[in-house]
């Protein structure tokens, strides 16, 4: 019994000294510290433009259909105009990709 609860001590103070003697030392690498914040930065650089543009560009062509239904011949009139929208839409969600690839620069 006396064994057992040595090994036990033994093995228990070994765990508790390993968590200290790999510790990070506090100011040695401080800027690997914000490695998770670029890149939570990284994903709603992406993931806020997508969501705006995809939102964006339905109800551009859900009012451009709802328009051409009204008036058919008007569609020639109401395409250039949407596809122009949708380009300009998608250009902004392409901006958010752009900075996206920037942060995640930052991480590795």
């Amino acid at each position: 019994m006396k064994r057992l609860s040595v090994c036990f001590f033994s093995v228990l103070s070994t765990i508790f000294m390993a968590s200290s003697a790999f510790a990070d030392e506090g100011g040695s690498n401080a800027a690997s510290s914000n490695f998770g914040w670029f890149a939570l930065a990284a994903a709603l650089a992406i993931g806020l433009p997508a969501l705006g543009g995809a939102l964006g560009q339905g109800r551009a062509a859900a009012a451009a259909l709802e328009g051409i239904a009204r008036n058919p011949g008007a569609s020639g009139k109401i395409f250039v105009p949407m596809i122009l929208a949708m380009a300009l839409i998608e250009s902004l969600v392409l901006f958010g990709l752009m900075m996206a690839f920037v942060l995640s620069g930052k991480i590795a």
